[in-house]
């Protein structure tokens, strides 16, 4: 018999496992895109999103509970290069 509880720890746990991977994408993404095509998009250094999102991804790995502040933070930022960094990267760079 499943109780309230149960439930609760499965939906943190299915969170927690969704933000790690877009954490994770998010990183590798940062990681495939030259440095100067960051300062051509006008964003921050490809250094600086990759120790943010390094951090962010980190912080996850030790802690699980994605409702601690430093975890929210790293999914606001991961969520932020995501949205905001990455189509502007890959306008820059796309393939003709």
């Amino acid at each position: 018999m499943l109780t309230v509880f149960d439930i609760q720890n499965v939906i943190l746990l299915a969170a927690s496992l969704a933000l790690f991977a877009v954490e994770g994408w998010a990183f590798v993404d940062a990681l495939t895109h030259r440095p100067d095509a960051y300062v051509a998009a006008d964003k921050q250094t490809k250094t600086m999103w990759l120790v943010i999102l390094g951090v962010a991804l980190g912080a996850h790995m030790l802690i699980a509970s994605p409702i601690q502040l430093l975890n929210i933070a790293g999914a606001i930022a991961s969520l932020v290069y995501l949205a905001d960094v990455r189509p502007a990267l890959r306008a820059l760079t796309r393939r003709r």
